[in-house]
């Protein structure tokens, strides 16, 4: 099933615990296709770099299963880039330098090769961008996921309601949630936020695993306990993309089967997190996918009582 994902794709440097970076491969559309890439292909990706992103890794991404055609290539100008520092605890993180140089005018184009789009996911990027690659779409897709964060929240609400509106699935954390809701109680929280459209409401908790709810229905997936957390950056859209990815490849959008879209999705992220950047992502093989998938099951199986009993 044809999967288009846009977001950013950008250049970061990082500084965690562990070490620095200097300017690697990130942004929102990069992890999300990458992981995508893993159930699906080809994951079309709309998105925007300068003539300073090297085209070695448009071609990694190529090569990953990713459909570039919707990349845009600015001549003369420099893509976007992020820097930051993590706490000792990788809980927060301090933006050290943004420029948003091609994002700053970025005008998304949908080649026609997308328009059979029967899966969109809407990586962080301004509300408006997001509405206008739904409206631009001929046909709306089968199933619309939206990620986006607090500072949408900040400066654009009135624009993020409109567009969260038009969503299937939004996809945010906890503190966002509260944030949005005006609700402490994350079941409260996602009530509120379900009445603003969506029909599902994924609340990421970080190393607390992650909410998936419909209605009155909720599923928890939990963390995975790591031995080694290098670099938290990309994680959660590293989730939204093998979510969707999932999703996709599939074609099943029943509750039960998000439930194990998320289970896929938290394995995908927790890959993320062991190395800098995208490194982790890069090359994964279909054993070590499933082990870890294996792990998180492992993590909520329960032995029934009566079987307990006779142990």
């Amino acid at each position: 099933m044809s999967l288009v994902v846009i977001g950013t794709v950008a250049f970061d440097a990082l500084e965690t615990p562990f070490g620095k970076t200097d300017k690697i491969i990130g942004g929102a559309a990069t992890y999300a296709t990458l992981s995508a890439s893993y159930s699906v292909k080809p994951v079309k990706m709309v998105a925007v770099v300068g003539d300073d992103f090297p085209q070695s890794d448009i071609l990694l991404l190529e090569e990953h299963g990713v459909d570039t055609q919707g990349l845009q290539i600015k001549q003369g100008e420099k893509s976007f880039f992020w820097s930051g520092k993590y706490s000792n605890d990788l809980n927060l993180r301090e933006t050290l330098q943004t420029e948003l140089n091609v994002l700053a005018d970025f005008d998304p184009v949908l080649p026609d090769s997308y328009q059979d789009c029967k899966y969109l996911m809407l990586g962080n990027l301004t509300p408006q961008i997001q509405r206008l690659v739904i409206q631009r779409l001929v046909n709306r897709p089968k199933l619309i996921v939206m990620d986006t964060m607090n500072f949408w929240m900040d400066v654009a609400m009135e624009e993020l309601l409109t567009t969260i509106e038009m969503v299937d699935v939004l996809s945010i954390n906890d503190e966002e949630a509260r944030q949005l809701s005006g609700e402490y109680s994350l079941v409260k929280a996602a009530k509120k936020i379900m009445a603003l459209g969506p029909k599902y409401l994924i609340i990421k908790k970080g190393e607390h695993g992650a909410l998936l709810f419909c209605k009155n229905k909720i599923f928890f997936a939990p963390a995975l306990p790591l031995e080694e957390v290098f670099d938290p950056t990309g994680a959660g859209d590293t989730f939204a993309g093998g979510f969707i990815g999932y999703l996709a490849a599939s074609d099943d959008i029943s509750f039960d089967n998000m439930k194990r879209a998320v289970i896929h999705a938290s394995a995908m992220a927790s890959f993320c997190v062991e190395k800098f950047g995208t490194e982790r992502l890069l090359n994964l093989t279909k054993e070590e996918i499933e082990a870890r998938e294996a792990m998180f099951s492992e993590l909520v199986k329960v032995v029934p009582a009566t079987t307990a009993a006779t142990v």
